[in-house]
This record gives C-alpha cells, sequence and structure tokens, in this order.
C-alpha cells in the first residue's frame, strides 16, 4: 500500500464528492472538474484503499462503509487547520490569555522593566507574563520556541533564524558622582585614565572585556576596573559614593540620585552609542501574537525619550 502521507489531500475531496452525490457525474460537476479526472482519481483512491470503495449501480454509485468513513475522517481533517486560520483571523489582544516569554538583559530589565511590562500589561491585560534575564540557555529556548520574544544589544550575535529588527539608540557619556573633581574639568585621556572603572557585565557581549577596555589598551593605558557586576544597583552605588566612572548612558541618573553626565574623551564613533534589538523567531513572522508584540514593543521604545 502507498504511504498514506503521500495521498493528494485533493483525491479525499474527490471521494468525499462521490460519497456524497453517489454519481460521479454530480461528483465532477460539484468540483468544476471533468469525467476524466474523476476517473482517474478514483483509480488513484482504489490503489491506496483498494478496490471495495464504491459498487457501480444502474445510474451511479454506491459507497462502501469505508468509504462513507474515509469521508468522514477527510472533512474532520480540516478542522484543525481552520481553527489555525481562525486563530490568526480572529486574534484578540484583549482576549489573549496565553502565556508570553520576553528574555532581556538585566540592564533593560533594571533601565526600563518597570514601564515595559505596564506597556505590555495593557497591551495584552489577561496574558500570563514571564519576563526574565537572558541566559547561557536563552538562545537554545528562542530557537525552540520556548521564548517568544528577546531584547538585546546588536552586538550580541543572533542566528539568521532569527528575525531582529531596531528599537531603540541610547547615547552614552561618562557617568559619575556630581562634582566630580577631575570630570567637573576634563575628561581627556591623560586626566582619567587612572580613575576607578565600573563596569557592568552584559552575557554574550562583554562578559571577558569590554570594547572600552580595548580602547585603554589602544591608548597605552591600563583600564583600572574597580567594580565588575550584573547589578545595575551595585553598580550605581558605587558610582555615587566614590570617584569611580561609567561609560554609560544618562538613564542611569533617572535610576540614582547624586549622579551626572559628562562628555566623553576622545573615542571611536561606532563606541559612542549602544543600539537596541528586538527580535523572535523567523517560523513566527506570521504568527499574529508575535507581530502584536513586535508593534507593541517598537511603539514603547518609540515613546522613549532619553534624558539630557
Amino acid at each position: 500500500m502507498p504511504n498514506i502521507r503521500d495521498l493528494d489531500l485533493n483525491l479525499l475531496k474527490l471521494l468525499k464528492a462521490v460519497v456524497e452525490t453517489k454519481n460521479t457525474h454530480e461528483a465532477a460537476s460539484r468540483l468544476g472538474i471533468s469525467q476524466t479526472s474523476v476517473s482517474r482519481g478514483l483509480a488513484k483512491l482504489r490503489e491506496v484503499f483498494g478496490d471495495q470503495l464504491f459498487i457501480r449501480k444502474a445510474h451511479g454509485v454506491e459507497p462502501s462503509e469505508l468509504a462513507e468513513k474515509l469521508a468522514e475522517a477527510s472533512e474532520a481533517m480540516y478542522f484543525p487547520i481552520e481553527d489555525v486560520i481562525k486563530s490568526y483571523k480572529n486574534f484578540d489582544p484583549n482576549e489573549f490569555s496565553g502565556e508570553v516569554k520576553i528574555a532581556t538583559q538585566i540592564y533593560f530589565v533594571e533601565t526600563y522593566g518597570v514601564k515595559l511590562f505596564e506597556a505590555l500589561r495593557v497591551a495584552l491585560p489577561k496574558a500570563r507574563f514571564h519576563f526574565i534575564y537572558w541566559q547561557d540557555n536563552s538562545l537554545s529556548e528562542v530557537l525552540n520556541g520556548n521564548i517568544d520574544y528577546l531584547i538585546q544589544f546588536n552586538a550580541y550575535p543572533l542566528p539568521q533564524e532569527v528575525y531582529q529588527h531596531h528599537l531603540h539608540s541610547i547615547k552614552l557619556s561618562l557617568i559619575a558622582r556630581e562634582n566630580h573633581p577631575i570630570l567637573s574639568t576634563t575628561s581627556d585621556w591623560e586626566a582619567i585614565h587612572e580613575l576607578p572603572l565600573v563596569r557592568l557585565v552584559i552575557d554574550g557581549i562583554n562578559t571577558k572585556r569590554s570594547p572600552v577596555e580595548e580602547v585603554f589598551r589602544a591608548k597605552g593605558y591600563h583600564a583600572n576596573i574597580s567594580l565588575t557586576t550584573h547589578s545595575v544597583k551595585v553598580m550605581l552605588n558605587q558610582l555615587v559614593n566614590s570617584d569611580a566612572i561609567l561609560f554609560g548612558s544618562s538613564y542611569m541618573l533617572e535610576l540614582q540620585s547624586g549622579l551626572a553626565c559628562y562628555p566623553l574623551p576622545a573615542i571611536p564613533k561606532e563606541l559612542e552609542q549602544v543600539h537596541i534589538i528586538g527580535g523572535y523567531l523567523q517560523t513566527k513572522r506570521g504568527d499574529p501574537l508575535n507581530q502584536y508584540l513586535h508593534q507593541t514593543m517598537q511603539s514603547f521604545y518609540d515613546s522613549v525619550i532619553q534624558p539630557e
């Protein structure tokens, strides 16, 4: 017997039409095909299911029990497909009650997390959210379809299976305590290269060494790293209570009082800002939930204004 998975689905439509009309001419008319096409189709069906599908009568054919069962099964077979199509067409964000899993770097959770979650909660009021830090296995979870959406720095290497789109750009400056004894006067390399440096770890990007440290090396200096941490809170505490500096963004001033922005020293232009991207599986680009998440994230970041 031929493999049933190789069966042309149009043959099941033909079988159903013949079962219902009990006449090959009427079946041909209903399907808009020729009598010859019906005869060929029935021959192929007999090759798959045997000769006992239909019994010829004087004015038509009599379907066997097998033919009737197959006709019922063929009709039921389309129900799951129709359900999928309906779910795409009828997606209602106000009624969606499923789970939404979003993975992002700890920096984004600390900087935008509260306002971003509020925007998501408004956009999908009945959804159940998993808003988690990016971890070593997160990319695998994305590729397995277990994470719906990711927020990352564009420097993070992502495979072609992940669709990426730009969300936001962040201008960088030097961040340090207000009235810093050095930065209040100058940001030149000669004056700042010995200052304690704080580094926020961004897994997958600067785990071992940051791009700024490479600039120190290129200029013949050794970066004086006083703190390396995943915690934004710990980093900010160190900045406000010491002369340490951070190559970071003015968003830090919204998270901690007593800090100020100072001009960057001369660094490569590409390091003067960083870019945030959103992403999800290429295979989910047509999924209404992912499209809606995409729109929601873009609207949120379009509304974000970086402090001066």
